[in-house]
């Protein structure tokens, strides 16, 4: 199941590209999927650094 994933997300650049090519996206709504990609990540990584640090007892 993984390597469908991968496959899948290794098709994904080359579908912006075509649709630059194709007029369908423009520079703006480029920026804006890189925009909610990164907010993706940086919401995983704080999600998966388990218990936030508690500052009330230091």
């Amino acid at each position: 199941m993984r390597a469908k994933v991968v496959e899948a997300e290794s098709q994904v650049p080359l579908a912006v590209a075509e649709a630059f090519r194709n007029g369908r996206i423009g520079i703006k709504d480029y920026y804006d999927l890189e925009n909610i990609q990164s907010d993706t990540q940086m919401r995983e990584s704080i999600a998966k650094s388990g218990t936030p640090h508690n500052t009330e007892n230091e």
